[in-house]
């Protein structure tokens, strides 16, 4: 098979776990693409990555960085809520998808849904939940995710 450069750095976009490194990597500047993210210290970033990574399997980061620029340019996470309904069954919550602006069209969004979708799947869950706006709903679709009921939000200050 003939491939090109750009066949090339596609293949080369993986999806990993987050990595202490990628605060470095434009981690949280990627998150302010999605929603509020304010400047977070080296040591607060490091603290809270520690907590998450207690957590195990049960909450999950993920990231692609592209390899030439060496940019974080998508993530999404997903935790594990463990219920007494279901025989004590558990549902995966897919949260703060996101990919960069510039790297849009290239299914990395997909790839994310999929791997943390799969680990949802490997962990026992019955189930993979997300929230999303109107705008992403085909996108979502495409991912074999299916609108159910209505989300209900409130916001402390």
């Amino acid at each position: 098979m003939d491939c090109s450069n750009s066949c090339t750095s596609e293949q080369k976009l993986q999806v990993r776990k987050l990595e202490i490194s990628d605060k470095g990597k434009g981690y949280l500047e990627l998150l302010q693409q999605l929603t509020v993210c304010d400047s977070v210290s080296d040591k607060e970033f490091e603290k809270r990555f520690e907590e998450i990574s207690s957590y195990g399997d049960d909450h999950l980061i993920c990231v692609i960085e592209d390899d030439q620029s060496g940019k974080i340019i998508a993530t999404g996470c997903m935790f594990i809520e463990k219920k007494f309904i279901r025989n004590c069954g558990k549902v995966g919550h897919i949260e703060d998808i996101v990919v960069d602006s510039e790297a849009r069209g290239k299914q990395l969004g997909k790839k994310i849904i999929e791997f943390l979708t799969d680990h949802a799947h490997s962990m026992g869950c019955y189930k993979v939940i997300l929230d999303c706006s109107i705008e992403n709903k085909a996108f979502y679709e495409k991912c074999g995710y299916k609108q159910k009921e209505i989300q209900m939000a409130k916001y402390f200050n």
